[in-house]
């Protein structure tokens, strides 16, 4: 494992003790990374011990729902201090389906920024971004509805002029990954993170030009999808999200969280 001014990592097998590292820290004063995980929660506890040596003072966590969010929980309760926690906060996203076959995302919308379309793909399927208008549009109205589930009426952090981790629980195509930085990046952080326990080889490459650092635990020639390097795996809900959002709140304000919250993880 290697870090490099864009805290990129080497693709990994399928176990690594963490390899050597350079820049701050040391990778013996770090946990071993060893797939598969147990479940998000236990990425994100790994992934937080290597994020701290970027010294990420003054951090927003923004987590993409769903699976991001169990990680990034992890992540903002290991970068707080008691004098300056660090908030976690959902940015939405939403994947753009080919319409004859919803599942094969041609492209992904994050709020606060516009559609991020594979035109690769597009010209293989010969179709233009027009033809995904109506698709947009539905994909536009859901992700409004999820923020209105996610967070009421309550706004992002002030992103401008901080240091921003978007944090998914993996990258396959990167595509709402790519959304959601772009996205952050209109609003102008002082510096724009994004952190995923594993993700795809080639696509780890692609987001170094997305995000002025990527962290990733490790990066895997042979991937097939996300939850394969998972041991739990589970779908999560809207009432997951909203609980891990009420849970980390409650004890930024130094509140006990209490047994009401809901959410099967961590």
């Amino acid at each position: 494992m290697r870090w490099n001014r864009t805290a990129r990592m080497t693709p990994e097998r399928k176990s690594t003790s963490g390899g050597a590292a350079s820049g701050p820290g040391a990778a013996r004063d770090r946990p071993p990374v060893r797939l598969p995980f147990t479940d998000r929660a236990e990425a994100g506890r790994v992934l937080a011990e290597w994020l701290v040596p970027l010294d990420l003072d003054a951090a927003v966590i923004l987590a993409l729902p769903r699976g991001g969010v169990p990680v990034g929980y992890e992540i903002a309760r290991r970068l707080s201090a008691p004098d300056r926690p660090v908030p976690l906060e959902v940015l939405v996203t939403r994947k753009i389906g080919y319409p004859r076959q919803p599942e094969l995302g041609v492209g992904a919308i994050a709020e606060g920024g516009e559609p991020v379309f594979d035109h690769d793909l597009l010209a293989r399927l010969e179709l233009d971004e027009g033809d995904l208008a109506v698709t947009v549009e539905a994909e536009r109205a859901e992700l409004e509805r999820r923020v209105r589930v996610y967070r009421g009426g309550r706004p992002l952090p002030a992103l401008a002029g901080r240091p921003v981790v978007v944090v998914d629980d993996g990258l396959a195509t990167g595509g709402t990954a790519r959304a959601a930085l772009r996205a952050v990046r209109r609003w102008r952080p002082s510096r724009l993170v994004l952190a995923v326990p594993v993700g795809a080889a080639e696509t780890v490459r692609a987001m170094e030009r997305e995000a002025d650092e990527v962290a990733v635990l490790a990066a895997p020639w042979s991937f097939r999808a996300v939850g394969q390097w998972y041991q739990r795996f589970e779908q999560l809900s809207d009432a997951d999200v909203v609980g891990l959002l009420e849970r980390a709140a409650a004890e930024r304000e130094g509140a006990a969280p209490g047994a009401a919250v809901r959410g099967r993880e961590p």
